[in-house]
């Protein structure tokens, strides 16, 4: 069957983020309305001029219905699909195929989570099985603690690797005003940070904030009437592999090998042609996994890979320019903030940490305990 995503049809025209940190008194809801106003309002739009919404908000089932109210309006589409924080990469292939097919005219996607607020820890509705639960997991780091103990019996990685990726993903944050952690981190800091679940401490863990983010998606005819250098949408593929991490069929390669390898087809370029890349970083051993999965380096040389600040400032590629989960924000799903970050990096409005010549960005969400994978590309005018 021939993949027909409709390359460069749709574009994002308008990112926001909003209350990143710590946001006492607001709901999820409240934060993820105060996202979309704020991106709608940064091209001249409304609430009313929205006909396609798309949010899952962490605790809140209903909540596409609950964000049509709120925003007071009557959309043609609701999409409240969960795959964890792969979901928003989902939700923008969905709304890609939407627009180009005149079911709507104008996308809002948009995540909001107060967890640091309401309960001060990482709040996930994913439960262990009667399978696991003897063993007593501390989900989800144990899971990711496994693959990272597999990568690292059948590779080599070492710790002081994965703390590279902290490392790296701190410098970046040092660029970035909203992020929420920006002091100093070195590789002594990272090393005697407590262990949490063996082979993964505490510095390998992504922050628990609050925070929201929206995007606005239009068809690419309209996207030059809102936006001076819009975000273009060239490629998007979603994969799932399995729900427990017990059930996944390789612990050191995720669908993102798929996944990737579809959305490049599909935007026509290769991984040396990328610009940035953001991913979904929960835990170190994220970073490694994707670099390598989706064809940044070989399978067992993520470790290497990213030594020697070669993905942070001033490195060779350019990866979670933001700060990333590790460091800017993790407001329960991180998947949509990837999408921000690339969007940026392409619309060159990154601020200080804005890479030069920017016309291919990656954004890549996980979802899950490894389980779920989707994979975006966008590209400036140039790419089309």
């Amino acid at each position: 069957m021939k993949d027909m995503f409709p390359r460069g049809s749709t574009a994002i025209v308008a990112t926001a983020t909003h209350e990143s940190g710590e946001a006492p008194g607001l709901s999820s809801m409240d934060l993820a309305v105060g996202a979309s106003v704020k991106a709608l309002a940064s091209v001249g739009l409304t609430p009313g001029d929205v006909d396609a919404l798309f949010v899952a908000t962490p605790d809140d089932f209903l909540s596409g219905l609950t964000f049509a109210e709120y925003l007071g309006i009557h959309p043609r589409i609701t999409e409240n699909n969960r795959t964890g924080g792969s979901a928003f990469l989902t939700h923008l292939m969905w709304a890609s195929l939407a627009l180009m097919s005149g079911q709507c005219n104008v996308a809002l996607i948009a995540y909001g989570s107060n967890q640091r607020s309401a309960s001060g820890k990482l709040v996930t509705p994913f439960r262990p099985s009667i399978y696991e639960q003897p063993y007593k997991p501390l989900n989800p780091i144990s899971s990711y603690s496994l693959a990272a103990a597999r990568h690292m019996h059948e590779f080599g990685t070492t710790r002081e690797q994965l703390g590279a990726v902290a490392l790296a993903a701190r410098q970046w944050a040092q660029l970035n005003p909203e992020a929420f952690a920006r002091e100093p981190l070195s590789m002594d800091d990272y090393l005697s940070a407590r262990m949490v679940s063996d082979p993964l401490g505490l510095r390998d863990c992504c922050l628990v904030t609050d925070g929201a983010a929206a995007i606005v998606m239009v068809r690419s005819d309209y996207a030059k009437e809102l936006a001076s250098r819009p975000a273009y949408v060239l490629g998007a593929a979603a994969e799932t592999t399995h729900r427990e991490i017990a059930s996944m069929p390789d612990l050191t390669v995720t669908g993102a090998a798929l996944s990737g390898k579809r959305a490049f087809a599909q935007a026509g370029v290769a991984p040396a042609d990328i610009d940035v890349v953001q991913v979904y970083d929960a835990f170190t051993i994220n970073t490694i996994l994707f670099l390598e999965d989706l064809g940044f380096c070989k399978k067992g040389e993520g470790g290497t890979f990213v030594e020697n600040g070669r993905i942070a400032p001033g490195g060779a590629l350019a990866v979670n320019t933001n700060g990333g989960g590790l460091s800017c924000t993790h407001p329960g799903m991180y998947g949509l903030f990837t999408v921000v970050e690339a969007a940026r990096q392409v619309m060159g409005v990154a601020g200080e940490r804005q890479q030069k010549d920017v016309d291919l960005g990656l954004a890549h969400g996980n979802g899950g305990v490894l389980s779920s994978q989707a994979t975006v590309i966008l590209g400036s005018q140039a790419t089309l």
